[in-house]
């Protein structure tokens, strides 16, 4: 049994995506043997992180600076009768890495495997049907899930939910292995996902 400090840190790191009690151990003892400098600085850039950065009230990236858009979505070079819905931050780093996209995003805020109203619920669709209504100018729409299970069920829900907003809806075409995630797919198979979309 780990003394209780280090117990609720560990429980802590636990929460984090894809970190078990095992790996959330290894990070407390890891900090541990750390000098108090690189601590201090951990628990700054930790504080910074919610005060400096904020959420894009159209695409929900995150960014830093007073404006009150992200630099994607007030970049008027962008094309912005194209909306990629994408499940995270690191799908739109990885889509921006390919340079063949050049229109907008929205960041939907993850996946679901079950339809229940409060899996749904966790996902930013409300907020979505509304960029897309106000967003005129939007012509197509792509969803850009990952190739999971949930990201599967995902697109299938947002395909029938958005078909009555009579836009042009398109997939990733396929290259991207079937429960693999964008965040990990080398440049070029992203390029041609997006270039071979249906």
């Amino acid at each position: 049994m780990y003394s209780p400090t280090i117990q609720k840190l560990v429980d802590l790191f636990s929460k984090f995506p894809a970190v078990g009690p095992r790996t959330a151990a290894r990070f407390v003892f890891y900090l541990m043997h750390k000098p108090k400098e690189e601590i201090e600085e951990l628990i700054t850039s930790i504080s910074n992180l919610r005060k400096n950065v904020r959420n894009c009230q159209l695409c929900f990236n995150p960014y830093e600076g007073e404006a009150e858009l992200c630099s994607i979505c007030s970049d008027s070079r962008r094309d912005n009768s194209m909306l990629c819905v994408i499940g995270s931050e690191t799908d739109l780093q990885a889509i921006e890495k390919t340079k063949k996209y050049q229109g907008l995003y929205f960041i939907l805020g993850g996946t679901v495997s079950r339809l229940k109203k409060a899996d749904i619920e966790k996902l930013k669709v409300k907020e979505l049907e509304k960029r897309i209504k106000n967003g005129r100018e939007i012509k197509e729409i792509i969803l850009a899930l990952n190739p999971t299970v949930e990201g599967e069920a995902t697109t299938l829900y947002l395909e029938r939910l958005l078909k009555p907003l009579n836009k042009k809806i398109t997939r990733l075409g396929r290259g991207l292995p079937i429960g693999g995630e964008l965040e990990y797919a080398d440049e070029e198979t992203l390029k041609n996902a997006l270039e071979g979309r249906k």
